[in-house]
């Protein structure tokens, strides 16, 4: 039975221009050292310089792994609800939203489950049965593809947020629904770098 294990992480800490920041620089180290012990096939990274930076310090972790610009990855609102599907907590999060922004965004998550949320291809010449990826990306993404895991409706993806750097786990395999073995784990992460990309909040 092939089986694709992703491993969705969120980039490291970011400032406010985007740029990777000394503790999200950590952050990463930290996820790269938990993840040295798997047979990664490849790192895929969205191409926004937080997620880029991030997906080539992980690699220093992973030698000889291939590290790869995938445009799925990029940050995006996957889906734009109706008013009757917002949350009360969420109103006027999508003010501004056109109808072309929201197409957009719509056929990016489209293409990210195309691309991703899928068992490997066996039939190419030389795929081994099981494959290991990393995806770095952002809150958004992730929380579309445990979305579609989980086969929920479209609005569910509001409220799924991901810590910098905390580790999601979906596996795919023939002819079985996917299945999410963790979401949002951040115990290769010290007390002080654990929760950063989150609203502030009293937090476990």
């Amino acid at each position: 039975m092939a089986t694709r294990h992703l491993y969705l992480a969120r980039h490291g800490a970011a400032d406010a221009f985007g740029e990777l920041t000394a503790i999200g620089r950590r952050q990463v180290g930290l996820l790269g050292e938990r993840l040295a012990g798997i047979p990664v096939d490849a790192v895929w990274h969205s191409p926004l310089p937080r997620a880029v930076a991030s997906a080539h310090e992980l690699a220093r972790h992973l030698p000889n792994v291939p590290v790869t610009e995938a445009a799925e990855l990029i940050d995006h609102v996957p889906y734009v609800p109706s008013a009757a599907e917002t949350p009360p907590s969420w109103a006027g999060f999508f003010d501004g939203y056109d109808d072309t922004e929201a197409a957009s965004g719509q056929r990016l998550a489209e293409a990210l489950v195309a691309r991703f949320a899928k068992v490997p291809d066996t039939t190419a010449k030389g795929t081994q049965s099981d494959t290991h990826e990393v995806l770095v990306t952002h809150a958004y993404p992730i929380a579309w593809l445990v979305r579609h895991a989980l086969d929920a409706p479209p609005s569910r993806w509001l409220g799924l947020n991901s810590a910098n750097t905390a580790l999601t786990v979906i596996e795919y395999r023939t002819g079985l629904p996917p299945t999410i073995v963790m979401f949002n784990d951040m115990s290769h992460l010290p007390a002080d770098l654990r929760w950063t990309g989150f609203p502030g909040g009293v937090r476990p």
